[in-house]
């Protein structure tokens, strides 16, 4: 059970950082914003949804866990094609909550660095 436990962890950061980066960085930016311009003016639906899928992190960390999953064969729990689904969903969860942990770093880190900024500009402003 540790060794199921220590591969869900470690799987879910290689799903978390894959999504993260097609879906965030600037790396993929201009798919991206391809995606996002075809989710919102695309003909049909599922045209539209397909597209969105490459826009949303949560949406995508499914399609990265599937990929996970089939090449490193995790099964969690049970040994039979259970076990393949009941690793995905657990896989998705943890990934999601090492996303939204690092956008919550993120963003303290980002606010720390403009308060330095305006503490800065006041500092030179009243020398």
């Amino acid at each position: 059970m540790q060794h199921q436990l220590t591969w869900l962890f470690v799987l879910a950061i290689v799903v978390a950082c894959v999504a993260w980066t097609v879906t965030h960085e600037e790396v993929f930016r201009e798919p991206r914003e391809y995606c996002v311009n075809r989710s919102k003016a695309g003909k049909s639906i599922a045209s539209r949804k397909f597209f969105y899928l490459f826009t949303c992190e949560y949406c995508f960390s499914h399609y990265v866990t599937i990929v996970v999953v089939a090449v490193t064969q995790f099964k969690l729990l049970i040994d039979d094609w259970r076990g393949y689904i009941i690793a995905g969903f657990a896989l998705v969860y943890i990934a999601n909550a090492y996303m939204s942990l690092f956008l919550f770093l993120r963003q303290l880190i980002k606010k720390e660095k403009t308060e330095i900024r305006h503490i800065e500009a006041s500092e030179e402003e009243s020398a």
